[in-house]
């Protein structure tokens, strides 16, 4: 029994490190993005984006206009949380918590995949209003 306990114990210290690393990279491009909305470059923030979302909108300037309008939020937060990452087929999905400038809390499931340049951000869901939230 101890050997299995071990064992585990032992495989478990080699994916805890490497799940935790690939949860702090998500988190860093979310931040990154975040960042550049505050500052109104859109330029860096849609170098965030994922190729698929990028062509979607074609230009910086398009995807800038569509967070500002539907994403107040996001273009504007007051405080930012991170909460849960889980996997959703192909793609690692973050819920991010984000209490916008009027106090309420929204909750955003930010799609992740991971290409040649790292993560990327391949869409963002409200997820449905819950107490306290928005």
């Amino acid at each position: 029994m101890r050997m299995i306990f071990a064992a585990a114990t032992l495989l478990m210290s080699g994916l805890v490190p490497a799940a935790h690393a690939q949860e702090d990279d998500i988190q860093s491009v979310i931040t990154a993005q975040i960042t550049a909305f505050q500052a109104d470059d859109f330029d860096q923030a849609f170098t965030h984006a994922s190729p698929l979302i990028q062509r979607i909108f074609g230009t910086s300037e398009k995807f800038g206009q569509m967070v500002q309008r539907g994403y107040p939020m996001v273009w504007r937060p007051d405080d930012v949380r991170f909460l849960g990452v889980e996997p959703r087929g192909d793609s690692l999905v973050q819920d991010v918590m984000i209490r916008d400038r009027d106090g309420r809390l929204h909750i955003l499931e930010y799609d992740m995949i991971e290409g040649d340049g790292g993560w990327k951000i391949n869409g963002v869901r409200m997820k449905p209003a819950q107490d306290g939230t928005a």
